[in-house]
């Protein structure tokens, strides 16, 4: 459903179709505006959306007296937010049980609803409810990369990679403050860049406000907006987030205040910090476990400090720092696409790697992000070939590659060292 000859496909849509082909249901998680609904539009074959205005509270009381009003209808059926009624979940769990067919339901929600003992819900969903979460626009997906180079194919030993990317430093700062925003990408950049202040607002304003049933101030909440978008890329303890935001804030504020503003934004998608990677190593090195600070979308960041464009191009540290969240945020969405995660590494001695992709049979790859420079990329060359003689390949596989993911450079292709260097505009699942 939806307008088909308009819609471009996702990475999600690929997601959406493998699961529903072998469970019952299926939830499509991620932030607002990023495009769940357009997407399980695309597969279901009937619709009802609980969060209707003239509809909701009548929705509301269907789900908690008479559950099928809301389930019945040609299959998959689309729930659209349905988190405003959650008692639909364990009547959706309890009906895929009962039919025993796979494909039955489409859920889509922007929160994460509220605990089970608030909500009503008895069942997890485990083994009858498939989840996948669906982020803003990679850059493949928004058309900005080429996508020459396929993540998934160096994985499958396809090193000799061969790409030319057509993107300046002023795209690239243009792209960061824009965001993958689907109905930004459609617009002309001046009306585009105002979406991410448009996010940021109704976060503050709105949801802020509903997620939890937890009453929070909109205006500690952009504070903490700014503070997140400083530490953008860092491993920063709450504490350090906190006395960040105590120049406009009450002294009395604490470490557990600011938790909950945190864990809110993380229900609301806006925050995915990275877990930490802990390898197997020829050597007893201490490693370090904090997460690291990112927003699921860098326009976010740039929006929370209104700045734009011009700005990052008159701070390249900055605008490096958003530049990796830009990264981060497409390497995620790339590895969805091959059943795979990302987190970072860090240890006591300072070397580093800014992300590490997995999947599911062990095989992994490293990848540092700089915006550019020939310095800076040597510096991650670097640090990937330390990092990798340092793995135990005894115990564990060795990379399938090691890559400098870059923002300036105009080729992909392998060095004669082995190290890959790719245009993030090349890039693409």
């Amino acid at each position: 459903m939806g307008n088909e000859s308009v819609y471009k496909p996702r990475i999600a849509d690929k997601l959406l179709t493998r699961e529903l082909e072998g469970m019952g249901a299926v939830l499509i998680k991620g932030p607002k505006w990023c495009g769940k609904t357009t997407t399980a539009e695309q597969h279901a074959k009937s619709i009802i959306y609980i969060d209707k205005p003239e509809d909701v509270d009548y929705n509301i009381r269907a789900s908690e007296s008479n559950p099928s009003l809301i389930l019945d209808g040609d299959v998959p059926r689309l729930i659209d937010e349905w988190q405003i009624a959650p008692k639909i979940w364990d009547a959706v769990r309890y009906t895929v049980d009962r039919r025993k067919k796979d494909g039955q339901f489409i859920l889509t929600g922007s929160a994460v609803p509220l605990d089970r003992e608030k909500t009503e819900i008895k069942h997890s969903g485990t083994g009858r409810i498939a989840q996948i979460t669906m982020r803003p626009m990679s850059l493949w997906e928004s058309g900005d990369s080429n996508g020459s180079v396929s993540l998934g194919g160096l994985f499958k030993g396809n090193l000799d990679i061969a790409g030319v990317s057509n993107k300046d430093i002023n795209d690239l700062a243009y792209l960061v403050c824009r965001g993958g925003w689907p109905r930004a990408s459609l617009q002309s950049p001046e009306v585009a860049l105002r979406r991410a202040f448009d996010y940021c607002d109704a976060i503050t304003d709105e949801d802020i406000h509903r997620v939890d049933d937890v009453s929070r101030s909109s205006e500690r909440t952009k504070a903490l907006m700014r503070s997140y978008a400083r530490f953008q890329g860092a491993q920063v303890p709450l504490t350090q987030i906190r006395n960040d935001m105590l120049a406009n804030d009450s002294p009395t504020l604490d470490e557990r205040t600011v938790f909950s503003y945190v864990d809110a934004l993380k229900k609301l998608f806006v925050i995915e910090d990275m877990k930490a990677w802990n390898p197997n190593l020829r050597s007893k090195t201490a490693i370090r476990t904090s997460d690291t600070r990112y927003f699921v979308d860098p326009s976010i960041a740039t929006a929370s400090l209104g700045v734009g464009p011009e700005a990052l191009l008159h701070d390249l540290n900055s605008f490096g720092l958003f530049f990796e969240t830009l990264c981060v945020r497409d390497l995620r969405v790339y590895a969805d696409a091959i059943d795979g995660t990302v987190s970072h590494y860090r240890d006591k001695t300072g070397l580093e790697c800014d992300a590490v992709i997995h999947l599911r049979d062990g095989s992994y790859g490293l990848v540092e992000v700089k915006l550019g420079g020939e310095s800076l990329v040597k510096e991650a060359v670097k640090n990937l070939k330390t990092l990798a003689a340092r793995i135990d390949t005894d115990k564990m596989k060795k990379p399938s590659f090691l890559m400098v993911l870059t923002g300036t450079g105009r080729f992909a292709f392998k060095r004669e060292d082995g190290v890959l260097e790719v245009p993030v505009c090349c890039l693409k699942d």
